[in-house]
């Protein structure tokens, strides 16, 4: 396992984010270190979602999980802490029900947008052997599953959002504010 670099919208690697992710045809041991990597990245960002392409990598592989903390146990209930890698992920069954929501991505630090999803969704898919599973997801589990999918389209939660703005640190911090879904005090340019 390695912790590898996050691409960043607007790096040199970035044509990579935009592109679509490959299907995984070979489960073997390079496709474990890759998820054993994409795992170790996501813990340390700290992250709740991480695909392929956001670690310069073309294969329709993503790994997902929420936090595991008191509060998020009594928030998400039995999802808290779940680990879930998922290669060749697909949606087969949406919610009518569409939800907003702020997000934000580890590859365009800094920005949020609001952006609706379907509140439950279900997941197909295979683990790292090669064994079919399938995943339902609902709140915000479902979000970032749908986040993470989209990567390996090509598409960033900055095209579907319908409001973006920047996080504004306070000035007398000598660190960035911890983003809440009211600072909106600067609005995002153009990304």
């Amino acid at each position: 396992m390695a912790l590898l670099d996050i691409v960043l919208l607007g790096s040199e690697q970035a044509g990579v984010l935009r592109k679509r992710a490959y299907k995984v045809e070979d489960f073997d041991k390079k496709l474990h270190a890759l998820l054993d990597s994409m795992v170790e990245t996501l813990l340390d960002a700290p992250g709740v979602g991480l695909a392929a392409p956001q670690v310069d990598s073309t294969k329709r592989v993503i790994v997902v999980r929420l936090p595991d903390d008191e509060e998020s146990r009594k928030e998400y209930g039995d999802q808290a802490g779940v680990l879930y890698e998922v290669v060749n992920p697909e949606i087969v069954r949406a919610s009518r029900e569409m939800v907003d929501g702020v997000e934000a991505c580890l590859s365009i630090p800094g920005y949020f947008g609001e952006v609706s999803r379907h509140e439950s969704i279900l997941v197909k898919g295979q683990d790292r052997h090669g064994r079919k599973i399938r995943i339902k997801a609902e709140g915000w589990l479902a979000r970032v599953f749908q986040h993470e999918i989209d990567h390996l389209d090509g598409v960033l939660f900055i095209d579907r959002a319908t409001e973006l703005w920047r996080d504004a640190p306070d000035e007398d911090e000598s660190t960035p504010a911890e983003p809440e879904a009211t600072d909106r005090a600067e609005p995002a340019p153009g990304v």
